[in-house]
C-alpha cells in the first residue's frame, strides 16, 4: 500500500510540474516573446526561409491577438506604444487569422504608392542604391519545399543553378531606416494607385518586393490590405537560429552565420 501511495503521489507531482511549466510558458509567450518560424521568402534577404526568431510582444503593448488564438479577454490595446516606420512586425491577418511578417512602411495618414518599382511616401520617392546581387541555389527550401523565383531568366535556371535577384539598399525619404530589398522583374504591383492609410491602421510590404502578398494587394485576391493597430503582435528584432533544411534537426543545414543576427 505504501509503495502504491508513493507512486500516486509521484504521478501527481509530475502532473503539477507539467501544469505549472505550461502556465509559465503560456505567460512568457503571451507577455514577452513569441517564437516565430519564417515559412516563406517574402522578406528575403532580410529574413530567409528557415530563420527562427522571438517576437518582442512588449514593443507595442497588448491586444486580444497577443494571446494564442486571439483569446485575450479584452478589446483595444493596453500599454500600447506606436510602431516606427521600417519596423519588421508580426501581425494577425485581418481576415484569415494567419500570422504574417512584413516591413511597416505606411503610418496613419500617409500616402503610399509604387511607381516603376520605387516606393513613394507622401509623394516623395525612397532612395534605391544597387548593391551586389542576391544569389541563392534554385532548389526546394524549407519544410514546404518552396522553390525560389529567379530574376535571371527563370525558365532556363535548372535545379541546383544560381538563382539571382537584383538587390538594392532602400532608404525612406528623409534618410530613414536603410534596409535591403530584392527585385525579380516586372510585377503587377510595380506601379499602384495611391493608398491613403486610414487612422488607426498601417501599410506593410515585403522586402522581396515581387514575391510578397502584402498591403499592395486587396484581401479579395489574397492580400493583406490595411492592418489595424489591434492586429500588431510584436516586433522582430533578431534572428536566433537559422536552418536551410527541411528539418531543424538536420544540423548540416544550419546557417551559423545568421545566429543572433540583428534584423534591420
Amino acid at each position: 500500500m505504501a509503495a502504491r501511495s508513493e507512486k500516486k503521489e509521484g504521478f501527481m507531482e509530475t502532473v503539477k510540474t507539467v501544469f505549472w511549466a505550461l502556465v509559465i510558458a503560456g505567460i512568457f509567450r503571451t507577455l514577452f516573446f513569441q517564437p516565430f518560424w519564417i515559412p516563406s521568402g517574402s522578406m528575403k534577404d532580410t529574413l530567409l526561409i528557415g530563420d527562427f526568431l522571438f517576437v518582442n510582444k512588449m514593443a507595442y503593448g497588448y491586444s486580444r491577438h497577443s494571446c494564442p488564438f486571439s483569446m485575450c479577454p479584452f478589446s483595444g490595446r493596453i500599454l500600447g506604444s506606436e510602431p516606427e516606420r521600417g519596423d519588421v512586425i508580426v501581425f494577425r491577418h485581418p481576415v484569415n487569422g494567419t500570422d504574417f511578417i512584413k516591413r511597416l512602411v505606411g503610418l496613419p495618414g500617409d500616402t503610399v504608392q509604387m511607381r516603376d518599382g520605387v516606393l513613394y511616401l507622401n509623394g516623395e520617392p525612397s532612395e534605391q542604391v544597387a548593391v551586389t546581387d542576391f544569389v541563392e541555389v534554385r532548389e526546394p527550401q524549407g519544410p514546404q519545399q518552396i522553390t525560389p523565383a529567379c530574376g535571371n531568366n527563370e525558365g532556363v535556371v535548372g535545379e541546383g543553378g544560381d538563382c539571382i535577384k537584383q538587390r538594392f539598399i532602400e532608404t525612406f525619404p528623409g534618410g530613414e531606416r536603410p534596409h535591403s530589398i530584392l527585385n525579380i522583374g516586372a510585377s503587377p504591383v510595380d506601379t499602384t494607385p495611391v493608398f491613403t492609410v486610414p487612422e488607426g491602421q498601417y501599410f506593410f510590404v515585403g522586402d522581396n518586393r515581387d514575391n510578397s502578398r502584402d498591403s499592395r494587394f486587396p484581401r479579395s485576391v489574397g492580400g493583406v490590405g490595411f492592418v489595424p493597430y489591434e492586429n500588431l503582435i510584436g516586433r522582430a528584432d533578431r534572428v536566433i537560429f537559422s536552418s536551410a533544411g527541411s528539418r531543424m534537426l538536420y544540423f548540416w543545414t544550419w546557417r551559423s552565420d545568421r545566429f543572433f543576427e540583428k534584423i534591420i
